[in-house]
């Protein structure tokens, strides 16, 4: 089968698509013919800081959709034929305050998605939802599933809040936006790009400013519930400022710099409270699917790649140049 790998070199140049072995399945495994395999920012980093020149080769990717192709003997939740998507996540079946000693997502330590078959316990797939397209769903899994629980299960957000969401454009955020919206929430974002301001009022928010912006003055008629923090360094600061007391700051992601100052006094004197927030569960995983199908929430879909492009791909998205979600079609 053909897959992007990365192997030899750090960086960009160790990847190439080559032929691989088909992955082989256990007992209680499904294989799946991969259709379309979403990319995420977490590839872009499998590849430049986490995976090194003298680590074995690895196939990156953590989302995908597909049909079932095979199944072991003892699957039973699943046939041959069945539409699926991949569950990203490995090791933490229930929701919990954080994820279990152990769990893992797809695409490091082991092999992912970016080939065209995946194997997987079928515990670790469920059906596509049927109003997403095979291009829909393989971009869905890990960047709703992140919003998913940021938003409900750690932010709690209620359908008369207002959350603010800084750097809108990404395939987390962009779900975000589209989450709060459904349950009815006021949502404002940010960013440095005014055609992304454009592309997100379109999508629904309710306010649009420039990142670089004072956000107090700019926001001084609002009352910010709940923040949706992804950027780090370069934000923080503004986004504890801007939150009203006793407000909410959940973070899942740090596209500047990790570490992050603030003035601890103005933090206890608010109430703030600040939470994090990686991926989900997969009872929550099942939770969003249902949630997105009731709503007949569709992902921003950006653009699709063939594997040979796989270059170009991890390039525009390093470069945040994507409004929304990206991945690779592998259908021939």
């Amino acid at each position: 089968m053909r897959a992007i790998v990365h192997e030899g070199k750090t960086g960009f140049e160790g990847l190439s698509v080559k032929e691989v072995e088909r992955p082989s399945i256990g007992n209680k495994d499904v294989l799946v013919k991969v259709h379309t395999a979403g990319m995420n920012r977490r590839d872009v980093a499998v590849v430049t800081k986490r995976h090194q020149a003298e680590d074995p080769a690895l196939i990156p990717g953590s989302d995908a959709s597909g049909t079932i192709e095979a199944i072991g003997e003892g699957v039973t939740k699943f046939e041959a034929g069945d539409e699926v998507v991949i569950n990203p996540g490995l090791g933490w079946q229930e929701n919990s305050d954080a994820p279990p000693e152990g769990f893992e997502i797809v695409g490091l330590p082991d092999n992912g998605t970016f080939a065209e078959y995946y194997s997987c316990t079928e515990d670790h797939v469920e059906r596509k939802p049927s109003h997403l397209s095979f291009e829909e769903a393989g971009v869905l899994p890990l960047a709703a599933l992140t919003a998913y629980r940021a938003l409900f299960t750690r932010g709690q957000l209620k359908a008369d809040q207002t959350v603010l969401l800084p750097g809108i454009g990404s395939g987390v955020l962009t779900f975000a936006l589209k989450f709060s919206k459904a349950l009815g929430a006021r949502v404002i974002v940010t960013s440095r790009s005014s055609e992304k301001q454009k592309e997100a009022l379109a999508l629904g928010a309710d306010r649009a400013i420039d990142t670089n912006c004072d956000w107090n003055e700019e926001l001084s008629d609002e009352t910010v519930d709940l923040l949706i923090e992804s950027i780090g360094e370069a934000t923080f600061e503004k986004s504890l400022n801007v939150i009203r007391k006793g407000g909410t700051i959940v973070t899942f992601g740090a596209t500047t710099d990790d570490q992050v100052q603030i003035n601890i006094r103005q933090f206890f004197y608010g109430q703030y409270n600040l939470l994090g927030s990686t991926m989900g569960s997969a009872e929550e995983f099942r939770e969003m699917l249902t949630f997105i199908e009731e709503e007949q929430i569709k992902p921003q879909l950006d653009r699709l790649f063939k594997l040979e492009e796989y270059k170009e791909a991890f390039e525009y998205l390093r470069d945040t140049k994507n409004f929304g979600k990206i991945g690779f079609s592998l259908k021939r």
